[in-house]
């Protein structure tokens, strides 16, 4: 069987902050693993390391010939209490963001990627009529600080699986 793509076809790579990056104990979800009678047998903790080795993951990413990166910037990072935003972790993301353009990879920026931050939870979570103000607030920020590096983005990416979970684990638990 023969594929032809057409020759701007970007073939790349997709993660997920909290998946990859590592410890990240202002996310909910990092509270939902540390927290008593947690269904999660292993924690996250350090992942792979990737906040702290983005440059060498990027790198191997181009040696293997991927012209794009879709990742996500964690909001829990950025903004780590409520109105806090974080300079530090907006310098983190330029980083990724510039090393994902000098290695000729497309950065495709996912704006949430299924966790949130934990004070988000303290209000309610996402029913919460505060979030949709607090989420553009956010966003913003991030447009404001790095939208020059953000080519392409989606707002919001796996919003169904803390859902998803929760119901997997009622059912087996």
């Amino acid at each position: 069987m023969e594929f032809n793509f057409l020759p701007h076809f970007l073939w790349g790579s997709a993660t997920a902050a909290y998946q990859v990056e590592g410890n990240n104990s202002n996310s909910d979800f990092w509270a939902e693993e540390h927290a008593e009678g947690s269904p999660y047998k292993d924690k996250s903790g350090d992942a792979i390391h990737h906040y702290r080795l983005y440059r060498e993951d990027i790198a191997l990413m181009a040696s293997l010939g991927l012209k794009a990166y879709r990742f996500s910037i964690e909001w829990s990072r950025i903004e780590p209490e409520p109105g806090v935003f974080s300079y530090s972790a907006i310098e983190h993301y330029r980083g990724v963001l510039e090393t994902c353009h000098q290695s000729g990879i497309t950065p495709i920026v996912a704006m949430h990627h299924f966790s949130s931050p934990k004070w988000l939870m303290r209000l309610g979570g996402w029913a919460s009529p505060e979030i949709p103000d607090r989420f553009a607030r956010y966003c913003e920020f991030v447009f404001r600080e790095l939208g020059h590096l953000i080519p392409y983005a989606l707002t919001m990416n796996e919003v169904n699986l803390p859902v998803m979970l929760r119901d997997i684990f009622s059912r087996i638990g």
